[in-house]
Formats: C-alpha cells, sequence, structure tokens
C-alpha cells in the first residue's frame, strides 16, 4: 500500500510541473490573478461534483474546526501565482526546484518541531544531506 502512495505522490509532483507550465502562458494571456482564479475555478466545479457524486458532503463540519487549519486556502492561491509569475521567467525547472527546496525546509522544521498535529521526526544528518542536495541541484540548474 506504501508503494501506492508513493506513487501516487509522485504523479501528483509530475502535475504540479504540468500545471506551472500551463499557468505561465495563461497568466500571460489573461493575468496573473485571472489565471489563478480559473484554475481554482475549474478545479472547485470538478471537487464539488465528485463530492456530489460519490461522498456524502459534511460542509457543516468545516465551520467547526479551528479556523488555522483553513489558511491553507489562503496558501494555495498565493503558490499559484508565485508559480504564473516565476515560472515564465526563471523557467520550470529553476522555478520546482525552488519550489521543493522550500517544501523540505519547511517540511524538515514541521516535522522536527511536531508542528501542525504532524507526528515529531527529528532532523538528522541524512535529511539535512537531502536539502543540501536540492541546494546544489538549485545552483546546478542556474
Amino acid at each position: 500500500m506504501q508503494l501506492v502512495i508513493y506513487l501516487l505522490v509522485l504523479i501528483a509532483g509530475m502535475g504540479l510541473s504540468v500545471e506551472a507550465g500551463l499557468l505561465g502562458p495563461l497568466g500571460a494571456n489573461i493575468g496573473h490573478f485571472a489565471a489563478t482564479l480559473s484554475i481554482f475555478m475549474i478545479g472547485s466545479i470538478l471537487l464539488t461534483l465528485i463530492m456530489v457524486l460519490f461522498t456524502r458532503p459534511q460542509l457543516t463540519l468545516l465551520f467547526s474546526q479551528p479556523k488555522w487549519l483553513l489558511t491553507g486556502g489562503v496558501l494555495g492561491p498565493v503558490y499559484v501565482v508565485v508559480l504564473t509569475i516565476a515560472t515564465p521567467i526563471v523557467g520550470l525547472g529553476i522555478t520546482m526546484t525552488s519550489v521543493l527546496l522550500g517544501q523540505i525546509a519547511m517540511s524538515l522544521v514541521i516535522d522536527h518541531f511536531a508542528l501542525l498535529g504532524t507526528k515529531k521526526m527529528a532532523v538528522d544528518h541524512y535529511r539535512i544531506l537531502a536539502l543540501i542536495m536540492i541546494v546544489i541541484a538549485l545552483w546546478l540548474l542556474n
């Protein structure tokens, strides 16, 4: 089962690169914020259809959650706007490697301190080495 999860995450990561590649030209054609809005509108419509057809939505539970759990609603559009702006300027490889560097660095902090309700996983020399290798990859791509 864990292998299936790894494969799904790998495919999702590939999808993010495709999305970033699509957002650059879309943002140039219709504007960065309009491109971001269109991506989220299409995604919202698709998820609404999936929820209506395949699950029993319990949206009332959403508003009983701690409000800080909803901050992802702010982080997602910021991420997409930055991709839309950065990709045509620095290229897809550098953009996505920079995203990866930021994700891994913050993930190590979150894991190390068990923030946001995650399991505590201490940062060891292997994890630091992985982060350094991503920095080297970014430097090589420049």
